[in-house]
């Protein structure tokens, strides 16, 4: 009974847009009516500047971490907080209170690898970071992170539940920017 909860309270943590309330707070458009359409950071960072952007990364990295964090502190194994994470990421991608209407998932799924397993969420981040400062495309620099984050996964976790859950996360992730691929 306990697990179920807590995987439903972290999805309906996923479920609060960032982009969505803090551009209401700032007196900006709704960002899935502007710009890409999307309710994500970089999104923000078109309408609305970098400090609207910052509050919008952080609020929805700290959504994969917190749920993440709240499993460890429950004291549920690896199943339930990849469990967790993904739920959470989930609830990011599809809202229940937006709609439905998500976003891609990147800075969520930053703070779940974070929350799983900070070296491979920091590995994830300098992958990022590389590929942004040599393409300057933000949507190339989550797709390459996203390629790779399992790898970084397998090296620092040795948790198979993390694992898996990882390489679905990714996946979801990447198929969420197919129309940045084409």
């Amino acid at each position: 009974m306990l697990n179920g909860a807590l995987i439903v309270a972290a999805y309906l943590l996923g479920s609060l847009s960032t982009a969505v309330v803090a551009s209401r707070a700032l007196g900006l458009p709704d960002p899935r009516t502007r710009g890409s359409g999307n309710p994500g950071a970089t999104n923000v960072l078109r309408i609305g500047g970098r400090g609207a952007a910052a509050i919008t990364l952080l609020g929805d990295m700290l959504k994969g971490l917190v749920a993440v964090l709240a499993g460890r502190l429950a004291g549920v194994g690896d199943g339930v907080v990849a469990a967790m994470g993904m739920a959470a990421f989930l609830g990011h991608l599809y809202p229940l209170f937006f709609g439905f209407r998500g976003g891609k998932g990147v800075a969520t799924g930053l703070g779940v690898l974070l929350g799983i397993s900070w070296p491979a969420g920091l590995a994830a981040l300098l992958t990022w970071l590389a590929v942004a400062a040599i393409s300057r495309y933000s949507s190339l620099s989550a797709l390459c992170a996203a390629l790779l984050a399992p790898a970084w996964v397998a090296l620092f976790s040795h948790s198979l539940p993390f694992l898996i859950m990882t390489i679905l996360l990714c996946a979801l992730l990447i198929w969420r920017h197919r129309s940045n691929i084409r």
